[in-house]
């Protein structure tokens, strides 16, 4: 599997700064453009969406069926199939990305939280670290544009825009609603990749309350039912129980509600 993250040289041609540092195989769907294939054309120049591995000609003038696909699907992440070639190109950020061999991040140590200085009602924190969650092989969701939601006894749930999750792997869950005091209704879903089914491994507030509005269609995923989620590098331990789905990360210090006992907490 390859990371991908913006070229250190500056060749940045919108001049931004990328929001992503994708990491995806998909198979590709196919050996040439889907869209020339009927016309018997070949180009050689073929890009493949890292989201879900379509397979178009690069050509870049306006109407090529890469770029045509990034518009139809906004599927933000495209490479190169060119054999003596690797990089890729972010569509939403106008950005060109080279491959990273070795893990991008490290841990380093933040200054130390307890989870009993967070408030209640629970407050909304937005954190530029790599997010990313892992599940049977494949890369669910990974952003640097979380919102940690924080609340007295709980670790913090990370909530990932939809835009940095790969919703083809996730399905609404056949039960599923809750409510919460403060959020409001959450849906459920399960993440199913293959054959492999992890009945609601995530969540999310479609219609959120008013003071908790930039959670809308956010996901959230309980790290218990996920191979590996990690903060920066550092793989987080679950909150214990089955509900509140909190992630403990090193620098948050406990006691913490979800144990035995703790549910008046």
């Amino acid at each position: 599997m390859t990371r991908w993250t913006p070229r250190p040289d500056g060749g940045r041609p919108s001049g931004k700064a990328c929001s992503h540092t994708w990491t995806a195989d998909p198979p590709p769907l196919g050996e040439t453009c889907a869209s020339c294939a009927p016309h018997e054309r070949a180009p050689a120049d073929l890009l493949l969406c890292l989201t879900c591995g379509h397979v178009g000609c690069s050509d870049s003038s306006r109407g090529a069926h890469a770029t045509a696909h990034f518009d139809s699907s906004s599927h933000p992440v495209a490479r190169t199939l060119a054999r003596d070639r690797e990089w890729a190109w972010c569509y939403e950020d106008e950005v060109y990305l080279d491959p990273l061999e070795q893990p991008l991040l490290r841990f380093t140590p933040r200054t130390p939280e307890s989870v009993w200085d967070y408030p209640r009602p629970p407050v909304m924190r937005e954190d530029d670290r790599d997010v990313r969650v892992e599940c049977a092989g494949q890369v669910v969701a990974e952003t640097r544009r979380a919102v940690r939601v924080l609340e007295t006894s709980h670790p913090p749930v990370f909530y990932v825009p939809p835009q940095d999750v790969r919703t083809e792997f996730l399905f609404p869950a056949v039960a599923g609603r809750t409510w919460c005091e403060w959020k409001g209704s959450a849906r459920y879903w399960d993440v199913i990749v293959g054959n492999d089914v992890r009945a609601r491994a995530a969540w999310s507030y479609p219609r959120p309350e008013p003071g908790y509005a930039p959670l809308a269609d956010f996901f959230a995923f309980y790290p218990s039912l996920m191979d590996r989620c990690t903060v920066d590098g550092e793989e987080v331990t679950a909150q214990k129980g089955d509900f509140y789905g909190g992630w403990i990360t090193a620098e948050v210090r406990g006691p913490f509600k979800g144990a035995p006992g703790t549910q008046l907490w």
